[in-house]
């Protein structure tokens, strides 16, 4: 099965690529790897604020990182034309809005890992930081960036 197949059995659907609200671009090419600029978590198409720890359950951390995880595959295609390029998820890097006492950001990156290995399968599984910080732009509870391989 493939990745457009694992997707439509999955339910999602991947969302229109939006144009930054700052001075960047969604996506960067050099050589064969693609850098994504961070993505933040959303909810009804507006910023899902909160910080982990205190007002975003960890149950609701993880769903905003496996939502990111979809709007980076948005992005993939995008730069791409074809997900069936991806040779390989080489890295993700998780910002997680914590509460001073929040120490399980890992749990919350699993969202997004989780999906990516269901979706891409061992092409998928990647290295990955977690980092608890003060703060995300909006106020966002998460926000990820992803490094991919294409052929």
């Amino acid at each position: 099965m493939g990745v457009y197949e694992r997707l439509q059995e999955k339910g999602i659907t991947l969302p229109e690529v939006g144009k930054p609200v700052a001075a960047f671009v969604p996506w960067v090419q050099t050589g064969n790897l693609i850098f994504t600029s961070g993505s933040i978590a959303k909810r009804n198409e507006q910023p899902w604020t909160g910080k982990l720890g205190a007002e975003v359950s960890l149950e609701d951390g993880k769903r905003a990182a496996r939502q990111i995880a979809v709007d980076l595959l948005a992005v993939l295609q995008a730069a791409t034309g074809d997900l069936r390029k991806v040779r390989r998820i080489v890295k993700l890097l998780v910002l997680v809005n914590s509460d001073a006492g929040f120490t399980e950001q890992h749990l919350v990156a699993n969202g997004a890992s989780e999906l990516l290995a269901e979706i891409f399968g061992e092409e998928g599984a990647h290295a990955r930081s977690a980092f608890g910080v003060a703060q995300i732009p909006f106020g966002a509870c998460v926000e990820i960036e992803m490094i991919a391989e294409i052929g």
